[in-house]
């Protein structure tokens, strides 16, 4: 089972220089799938989730476009086929 994850430039630099990645959830569920992205970009899962595990208050994940922290966070279901999107959070003035 096989989802794309996008990432932007600026965490794309963590995986090597790629912003599309093909990854194999352990679980079916976004928690697996951060396990299994720490398994081969480990610095990159770093910058997603925190020391507890959870995904960094400045750091939006979708999966399929909705925002997983108005689904079930790390229980979010990610089905084969799926595309999950990092985006990290921009400040400025």
């Amino acid at each position: 089972m096989s989802v794309e994850v996008l990432l932007p430039g600026v965490l794309a630099d963590l995986a090597g220089g790629s912003r599309r990645l093909e990854v194999d959830p352990a679980d079916g569920t976004l928690a697996g799938l951060l396990d299994a992205l720490a398994s081969t970009h480990p610095v990159l899962e770093r910058r997603i989730r925190d020391e507890a595990g959870q995904v960094r208050r400045f750091v939006n994940v979708y999966v399929d476009g909705d925002d997983v922290r108005f689904t079930a966070g790390l229980a979010t279901p990610v089905p084969a086929g799926a595309v999950v999107q990092v985006l990290p959070s921009v400040a400025g003035g």
